[in-house]
């Protein structure tokens, strides 16, 4: 399999892309629910091809405050997921988590703790469907968790992305409980393992 870019992606593999969004999504939507002991109902999943630059703006400006959850994956593809959601949204679903509501600013040493395991399950969501429907094996590592502005969580991932063109795959998916919760997550294997999910799904490109 020779080198590709997201550029030259079919379709067709858009399309399973789109899939792998909505399973992704209704996969942590259900994690979510179990976990906060209450229901949870989600938007359909909006899967965007996007430059790198054009992130930041699409998730509500680089100054916006988010928590990013990162991980590496292993196995038969390698790279790296990131999971962000608004600082508002993450304090929210803390708050459910620990039955009480979250308070300051800032999070406290428990929240944080909280906030890496949801961030845990809402990735391993998305990355058990990935799994299931290529049926290659994804390993992923600790994730690591950042309270920061778009811009300077983005920063991560950006420079691990320079190998792979311009462009970004995003699925942007919206949580409702009490209220609305804007999730995102980039998946970003690298290019060998672009081909190894091409040839796992029968595409070519």
């Amino acid at each position: 399999m020779g080198e590709i870019s997201l550029e030259e992606m079919s379709n067709e593999y858009f399309d399973v892309l789109k899939e792998l969004g909505n399973i992704g999504a209704g996969n942590a939507t259900t994690a979510l629910a179990q976990m906060m002991q209450c229901k949870v109902d989600m938007a359909v999943p909006q899967v965007r091809l996007l430059e790198f630059k054009e992130l930041g703006e699409t998730m509500g400006g680089e100054e916006l405050v988010m928590a990013g959850i990162y991980l590496g994956i292993e196995g038969d593809i390698t790279g790296s997921i990131m999971f962000l959601l608004e600082k508002l949204a993450a304090k929210h679903l803390v708050g459910k988590l620990m039955g009480m509501e979250s308070e300051g600013e800032d999070f406290t040493e428990m929240e944080f703790s909280a906030l890496k395991e949801v961030g845990n399950i809402i990735t391993g969501a998305y990355l058990n469907s990935l799994s299931s429907i290529t049926n290659l094996s994804i390993y992923p590592s600790v994730p690591d968790l950042c309270v920061d502005m778009a811009g300077a969580i983005l920063s991560v991932p950006a420079i691990e992305f320079g190998a792979l063109g311009d462009r970004i795959l995003l699925i942007q998916t919206q949580f409702f409980d009490e209220m609305v919760l804007d999730g995102y997550f980039i998946l970003i294997p690298d290019l060998e393992s672009y081909g190894r999910i091409l040839a796992a799904l029968g595409i070519g490109v």
